[in-house]
């Protein structure tokens, strides 16, 4: 979906049901676990829990996300990343908050899919015979890491066949939220005082240790970021629309959790003994005991597709973050025609990993809470950062703007604040996956920008005379018919200095035409023009392909497609120049040159630019090269390497000395 659509239909809202609310859509199976845990359950903790539970869905999802960020749609696309190439131009800074919640968002998605099928099967404990028959916790963990297996070895097939089932299923979870909330509505009546802001407010400021349970209250609102990230998928309207349904399934749901808690726990304080001698779990004490299995298979196939939406969301995310270069290349593949659907293997075995990783380090969904809830908040905190400067850019009124600025940083940095205590009980793992995935993009983009003080261009047109002499010098041996190299000049009139090096002086090259291919990455998403300019008609030519961020940059089938165009055009002439082919109309072979940068010794470097160097000369080793990013035919490619020299080694002071004469 190129372009952004309110037009709501059924199968619209089908689709966003099963693409978008995964995530927060499992919230109710640990949210009310989160709270009650070491609790004593009592009217002010559960109706303040509660509380804080319906204003936060309210603000950050519904104010926030449904209502206000919204609006920020890139040609239809929505996301860190979208968000990020909507402001990047207004301030150079912008791009270290892109970097942060890019970074957040793929530990969210390190993390979502352990915590939501590890909550989900977790229902298990609720049957007697879990117990009778003696299984161990270790058969929760075991049971969790064989889906995880599953699932992300389906992942190179894509979803297009199981994708339709997405919508249905999760309209089926959502109605059983309802139902089982409705069903326990009057367990204990008094729970309808939640809707009061002020029982909120007071379980904040007065009551024992409430301000830090926020920590656990934020993980209702955790899949607000995924909704504007998905919002390509579906369009503005039928999220909108979607989510009207959605708050009301979720809210019933946790009314009805509060209300059965009142009723059947109030005075108990909940410690893991306790939890694990009476199997008591809010979400599954909502259901009678012959629908524990059905409904331990619906909420595991609910989790498995609130996985499949934060998976789906890291390949586009990381194919978003290589287009703008902040990111290395990485092998794309596209398992299904279906728009949107990628597959980056190494970013799914990185993925798997970190998922096994959690699983086997935290073993229970409620262990794994700390570490959740603080790799969102983050983001939320940078798309309020993008989104402020986004509203400056529309020119809206300055007041409005520190109203929304200031309001979400004060309720974000609260959220902060009480998901920092839990850092030492698992929000750690949150600051190392982030923070790693951070240190990439970071290296990635420094060394960009290192890399540009060395890079040199000049201005093409004094080099003209000497490449046309060369093409015509026929005591140099032909080097190819058509060459062509990769620039990175935005300048049509400039070329880099490398590269005229590499045909005038390296090992001249001589060649019949000289095609120079520039790609500009634009800060739209499906964008895909290219332009030609005849320097030298049929003897220098400059293609620029101009390709949105979400477009792949497969330069080998668009520049085949731009030399089809100009021939049919009768704007250039493939023909071998070679008498004997000629004379038969062979077409003339087309040779590629990738010039390849290493680091070398002759630099004198501060020492941060020399690790960063480093990092960046490592990753790159280990990431996909340069022509197979391009999707170049590495048959015709020739890779030329050439030192990079940042900061060029003062030449030592040596003096001459002459043999006397006797």
């Amino acid at each position: 979906m190129g372009k952004s659509t309110s037009k709501v239909s059924a199968a619209g809202l089908l689709i966003a049901l099963g693409i978008i609310y995964g995530d927060i859509g499992t919230s109710p199976l640990y949210v009310f676990n989160a709270l009650i845990g070491n609790h004593l359950i009592s009217e002010e903790l559960i109706i303040g829990a509660l509380s804080c539970i319906i204003w936060t869905i309210t603000l950050q999802t519904t104010i926030k996300y449904v209502v206000l960020v919204l609006r920020a749609d890139n040609r239809g696309e929505g996301g860190t990343f979208a968000l990020y190439a909507l402001v990047r131009r207004r301030k150079r800074w912008l791009v270290f908050p892109a970097m942060l919640g890019g970074a957040a968002l793929l530990a969210d998605g390190i993390i979502t899919p352990p915590i939501s099928i590890t909550s989900a099967v977790e229902g298990l404990r609720e049957l007697p015979a879990f117990h009778t028959l003696g299984l161990m916790d270790n058969s929760i963990v075991i049971i969790v890491l064989s889906i995880l297996l599953a699932f992300f070895f389906l992942q190179q097939f894509g979803t297009a066949s199981i994708g339709k089932l997405f919508g249905p299923i999760m309209f089926v979870w959502f109605t059983m939220l309802a139902v089982l909330g409705v069903y326990h509505l009057f367990d204990d009546p008094s729970i309808f005082k939640a809707i009061n802001p002020y029982y909120a407010i007071d379980f904040v400021t007065n009551y024992p240790g409430g301000f830090w349970l926020l920590g656990a209250v934020f993980l209702c609102t955790t899949g607000a970021e995924a909704l504007y990230s998905d919002l390509g998928h579906c369009g503005r309207g039928n999220i909108r629309v979607s989510w009207t349904y959605v708050k009301t399934c979720l809210l019933l749901n946790y009314f009805g959790q509060g209300a059965s808690l009142l009723a059947h726990n109030d005075g108990k304080v909940i410690t893991p003994e306790l939890k694990a001698q009476l199997g008591i779990n809010a979400f599954y004490d909502l259901m009678p005991q012959w629908f524990i299995i059905p409904g331990v298979v619906i909420a595991t196939t609910a989790a498995i597709i609130a996985s499949q939406a934060m998976i789906s969301g890291s390949f586009t995310l990381i194919s978003e973050a290589m287009r703008l270069n902040l990111w290395p290349r990485l092998r794309v593949r596209y398992p299904s025609e279906e728009k949107g659907q990628l597959f980056i293997p190494a970013i799914n075995l990185m993925l798997f990993l970190g998922c096994v990783g959690v699983v086997l380090y935290f073993k229970e969904s409620t262990r794994m809470e700390a570490a959740y809830g603080l790799a969102i908040i983050v983001t939320m905190i940078t798309t309020t950062i993008l989104f402020s400067n986004f509203l400056v850019a529309k020119r809206v009124n300055a007041s409005l703007i520190y109203i929304f600025l200031i309001g979400f940083f004060v309720v974000e940095f609260a959220y902060l604040a009480a998901l920092m205590q839990k850092f030492t009980h698992g929000g750690y793992i949150t600051l190392i996956i982030g923070g790693l995935m951070f240190g990439i993009m970071y290296v990635w983009f420094r060394s960009r920008r290192i890399k540009n003080r060395y890079v040199e261009f000049v201005r093409l047109e004094h080099y003209v005379p000497q490449i046309q002499e060369l093409s015509n010098d026929k005591t140099v041996p032909k080097y190819a018919t058509h060459l062509v190299y990769l620039t990175s000049a935005n300048n049509p009139k400039e070329i880099e200095h490398k590269i005229i090096y590499s045909i005038l002086n390296k090992k001249p090259k001589r060649a019949d035409i000289y095609w120079f291919v520039h790609v500009d990455t634009l800060d739209d998403p499906y964008t895909s023009e290219y332009k030609v300019d005849h320097i030298i008609p049929n003897d220098i030519i400059r293609v620029e392909f101009r390709l949105g961020f979400r477009v792949q940059p497969k330069v080998n089938l668009m520049f085949r497609k731009v030399v089809y165009d100009l021939v049919a055009n009768k704007e250039v002439n493939i023909t071998s120049r070679y008498e004997s082919l000629e004379r038969n109309n062979v077409v003339g072979d087309f040779q590629f040159i990738v010039l390849e940068k290493y680091l070398s010794q002759d630099n004198e470097l501060p020492f941060i630019e020399r690790v960063i160097m480093k990092l960046y000369f490592w990753i790159k080793e280990i990431s996909l090269s340069e022509e197979k990013g391009f999707g170049l035919d590495t048959s015709n490619v020739t890779v030329e390497k050439f030192p990079l020299i940042v900061a060029p080694v003062s030449a030592p002071a040596m003096k001459r000395i002459f043999e006397e004469e006797e």
